[in-house]
């Protein structure tokens, strides 16, 4: 097969993981019922007039399944650090207590588990267009190649790689999702 096209099936692919891993990671936010420090992970604080994510300026462990523990490394830091778990809109009540902050996580109602599981699926249909929106950038390029000279052949080989790499990466995303719904809808 033409180096062109390996080099073009190569990106392609490296632009699917890399849809793939964005949406683990969306996923991984969303919480399954117990209390993971990753729930935190959008969070920035305004630090000395530079908003820095949470992880770089305090500890964030989980103590239980339903309580998260923020341990700041600066004491005057406690109070941004609460205004910002309040301004992320997480559903989240920090307590502070003066040197640490408490985050008792609620257990999931069957309302909020849909919720849940509606914006699992809008992250995975997010996931499913930049993987589609990849396939035909991919082949526009492939048409172009073929319009400088790549065999016909070629390119209708090529082609059909590009739908079938498309294919794996769907049902990978759709195995993800599927395997994400259980863990939420799961008591």
């Amino acid at each position: 097969m033409n180096e062109d096209v390996e080099i073009y099936l190569e990106d392609l692919t490296d632009k699917l993981n890399g849809a793939v891993s964005h949406l683990e990671k969306e996923l991984h936010k969303i919480r399954a019922g117990k209390a993971t420090p990753a729930m935190l992970d959008g969070i920035v604080v305004d630090y000395y007039g530079s908003m820095t994510p949470l992880s770089r300026i305090a500890n964030v462990n989980s103590t239980d399944a339903r309580t998260l523990v923020i341990q700041p490394w600066e004491k005057s830091m406690i109070d941004p650090i609460e205004k910002a778990i309040l301004k992320a809109n997480i559903g989240l009540n920090p307590v502070n207590n003066g040197e640490l902050i408490r985050i008792n996580v609620p257990a999931l109602t069957e309302e909020r588990r849909k919720q849940l599981v509606k914006q699992m699926k809008t992250e995975g249909e997010n996931a499913k267009i930049s993987i589609r929106n990849a396939r035909r950038e991919t082949i526009e390029e492939i048409k172009k190649l073929k319009k400088d000279g790549l065999p016909e052949d070629e390119a209708k080989e090529a082609e059909e790689k590009i739908q079938k790499i498309h294919d794996d990466f769907i049902k990978k995303v759709d195995k993800i999702l599927e395997f994400k719904e259980s863990e939420i809808t799961t008591i």
